[in-house]
């Protein structure tokens, strides 16, 4: 009985810490503001009971940017479309890049801290390699599309926290057409033929 208590403990403190951090990450301009201290004090715990559930303050950044990315997870995996797996792929791809895109323009400073914690670069964060690899795995349904890990990757570029945080910051960029912009960029990318490469005639 007690051992279960204690795991109700442990979830209940769990949620209010990604509860208390939601909210100061909502309120605060940027990731950097909130410290452990401000989460703990929010949620009512101590440093240490944070410590223990998220190992650290990068572990708690992924675990809130994991909570806020539930809703869109659960259309990919298996919403309708255009999200959805029953999506033609054509269709699907420029979805998947604009709730991408949509995601990090209402969470810019969470995921450019997060991008910023993978190792030095966006590339290692976990969550780049799901959508990489998953953007990829639609790519390749597509006919005559060459090199699909690659476009894959260049695609995702469009939608990097940093650029995003730039265009939406500095450059005072629109968000619709922030979003039209990507559209067309990808419609571009889907409707290039197969790469010839270097030296290779067509």
């Amino acid at each position: 009985m007690p051992e279960r208590r204690s795991r109700k403990d442990a979830a209940r403190n769990r949620e209010a810490v990604l509860a208390a951090a939601d909210a100061l990450f909502a309120r605060r301009g940027s990731p950097e503001d909130v410290t452990m201290a401000d989460v703990a004090a929010a949620a009512g715990v101590g440093k240490g009971t944070i410590f223990r559930a998220f190992g650290d303050r990068a572990g708690l950044l992924r675990a809130l940017y994991e909570v806020r990315l539930e809703p869109i997870r659960e259309a990919v995996e298996a919403g309708p479309p255009p999200l959805g797996p029953a999506t033609p792929p054509r269709d699907r791809v420029p979805a998947l890049l604009d709730a991408v895109l949509c995601f990090k323009l209402d969470n810019r400073g969470l995921a450019t801290a997060l991008e910023e914690s993978g190792s030095g670069s966006p590339y290692q964060a976990d969550h780049y390699e799901r959508w990489h690899s998953l953007l990829q795995g639609v790519l390749e349904q597509i006919p005559g599309l060459a090199d699909s890990g690659f476009t894959a990757h260049a695609l995702l570029a469009a939608t990097r926290a940093d650029l995003v945080e730039h265009l939406a910051g500095e450059e005072r960029v629109p968000r619709e057409r922030m979003r039209a912009q990507l559209a067309d960029f990808t419609a571009r990318v889907l409707a290039s033929g197969p790469s010839q490469g270097p030296g290779r005639e067509g």
